[in-house]
């Protein structure tokens, strides 16, 4: 899911003394403190993103922007490694899993203490306890409309099934959730109804991040914005829709492998500028220390010079990966006219992906979506087994007529949802509604939202046609298929459905999937996923366009930020080199 943002003047590039309007490459962090292996303390981070925040409050991020600043301010018991995705510890100095694979016993570390703020006596952070983690996840059992995040624990913890419906209507249940004890001050014992191989996962997503009490009674909803977490940085400064600007916590516990104190930034600072060229401009003159997806004009242009270490962006290191994500179409198939399957299948036949990907997208795109809804990037779960769609016309025109709409006579004229993320969409979006004119004769109108707004219809419904990335908040085939999970679609259309947002309901998709997340080995999950994907992808719930490669320019004075196919970012460790010897020892 992608945002929208806005022009280029004011937009707090000048902060902290890192402001550089001269357009050159030197590094305008030009006082930095030497720490140990070589690595410096200061500077400020600037980055771009093309739409603005929706939600930072932990159970209710649903969108990958609002993930990526607020993974930098709060911390879950296990976070993942930016170099490889790979679970580790965070909040927990170690762990024990019983023989029956249901009861897990953590062990927090000390000293662990939450940010400086006004909800606490003083404003001083108080240190972090496993009392903390229970009501976090009380919390997260709990029915609020600032909760997206129950489906963590749903079904999972002992217990949290139960709390939930008993918090219905605002009630507060007289009973503790079965599955989480608190042992003493830094123990933690969570009892699983059965064994479940994701479960780790689950507590390095948002919803398991770790946040006080004082800070949920004093602000409420107003954790969108008002943000008290335990992780490397903090909130500094909030100007809706232009810009963020984290700071250092100083009181931060963790140290690299040197035994520096982290983080080495002294701050981070997020513009909201739609515009993918300014932002690529703004980046060249040394304004901006990253840029996440080029300008699709500029890429082939870019890679070529890189390539042959010709012109200004030889000083830049390019980074490209195939991604995590996949681009779709998202069907309502609970409104009158995608609940035809028929339908979803004509449209799904009607599209022409390798004309978007070379025409379109210029090559910015990994593989066209001929497949599932996974994108092949998990070695060991072979996409190529998973029949999808191409384009055929005979068939699209078959499935149109055999829903009642020969030639497209007497279809509805419908809405496309999109935000445009950056222009990017928007050419894609036109696309995809000339061909649907020319291959169906429907009409298609295409409608423009900030992606607060995409969000907000999508999650109740409010839509015929929505266009989406699925971006994995953790690594695995699962992470795509929870979001068909039928089980996942409430009882009224009135309520709000996450994260099945097209309503998607197959009790033999269910079942293969159940079937998956109690296996005893991940070769058996595997093979499960791919017979419940195949059952969806043939139920055509959504329209598979592309899977993504992202193109990343990074400044060559930032170190230790490495790129990964979750674009998962961790700016803990993340520090600056100077490029000339202006250094305060």
């Amino acid at each position: 899911m992608r945002r929208v943002s806005f022009i280029i003047c004011i937009v707090g590039f000048c902060i902290l003394s890192a402001c550089n309007q001269q357009p050159n490459q030197e590094n305008p962090n030009v006082e930095l403190t030497e720490a140990k292996g070589g690595k410096f303390y200061g500077g400020v981070f600037r980055l771009n993103e093309p739409e603005y925040i929706k939600n930072l409050f932990p159970h209710s991020i649903i969108d990958i922007y609002s993930y990526r600043i607020a993974s930098q301010i709060y911390e879950g018991l296990f976070k993942f490694d930016q170099d490889d995705l790979s679970v580790q510890k965070c909040l927990v100095n170690d762990y024990e899993i019983d023989s029956s694979r249901t009861q897990y016993t953590f062990y927090l570390k000390d000293k662990v203490f939450f940010h400086d703020d006004d909800c606490f006596p003083g404003g001083k952070g108080r240190k972090m306890t496993a009392e903390d983690v229970k009501y976090c996840f009380q919390i997260l059992s709990t029915q609020s409309r600032m909760n997206q995040s129950f489906h963590l624990f749903d079904g999972l913890v002992l217990g949290a099934s139960e709390y939930y419906e008993a918090s219905a209507n605002g009630n507060t249940p007289d009973f503790d959730i079965e599955g989480i004890q608190v042992l003493d001050e830094l123990t933690l014992r969570i009892t699983l109804e059965k064994p479940n191989s994701q479960f780790l996962y689950n507590l390095a997503r948002p919803g398991g991040f770790i946040f006080p009490r004082e800070a949920y009674d004093a602000y409420k909803e107003d954790m969108r914005i008002k943000c008290v977490g335990t992780g490397p940085f903090e909130i500094s400064s909030i100007d809706e829709d232009n810009s963020i600007i984290l700071k250092k916590n100083k009181n931060y516990y963790d140290t690299d492998e040197y035994g520096n104190p982290l983080p080495f930034l002294d701050a981070i600072s997020i513009t909201f500028i739609k515009d993918k060229k300014i932002e690529l401009m703004q980046f060249r003159k040394g304004k901006l220390d990253m840029v996440y997806r080029l300008p699709s004009d500029f890429i082939i242009d870019i890679v070529e010079k890189i390539d042959k270490g010709k012109g200004e962006y030889k000083n830049y290191e390019l980074q490209r990966t195939p991604e995590m994500s996949t681009q779709l179409l998202a069907f309502n198939t609970s409104g009158p006219v995608f609940g035809n399957v028929n339908v979803r299948k004509a449209f799904s036949f009607a599209i022409d992906r390798e004309k978007i990907m070379e025409f379109v997208l210029k090559g910015e795109g990994y593989l066209e979506g001929y497949h599932g809804m996974t994108p092949p990037s998990f070695p060991d779960y072979d996409i190529a087994r998973i029949k999808g769609y191409t384009l055929n016309l005979d068939s699209a025109q078959y499935y149109l007529a055999k829903a009642g709409y020969p030639n497209g006579e007497g279809f509805p004229k419908i809405a496309l949802d999109i935000n445009s993320e950056g222009k990017r969409f928007d050419n894609v979006a036109n696309e995809i509604q000339k061909q649907l004119k020319e291959n169906l004769n429907v009409e298609v109108e295409l409608q423009f939202s900030p992606i607060a707004q995409i969000a907000e219809k999508s999650t109740s419904g409010n839509y015929n046609l929505l266009r989406l990335a699925w971006i994995a908040d953790y690594p695995g085939p699962e992470n795509y298929l929870w979001a068909f999970y039928g089980k996942n679609v409430p009882p009224s259309k009135e309520d709000k459905s996450y994260p099945n947002l097209t309503r998607y309901q197959n009790p033999e998709f269910d079942k293969l999937y159940e079937k998956a997340l109690g296996a005893t080995t991940q070769q058996e999950a595997l093979e499960y996923f791919l017979q419940a994907e195949q059952i969806m992808i043939q139920d055509a719930p959504a329209l598979i366009l592309w899977y993504d490669e992202g193109y990343r320019l990074v400044q060559s004075y930032v170190k230790s930020f490495a790129n990964n196919p979750m674009q998962f970012r961790d700016f803990s460790a993340v520090y600056f080199i100077p490029k000339s010897k202006k250094i305060v020892n």
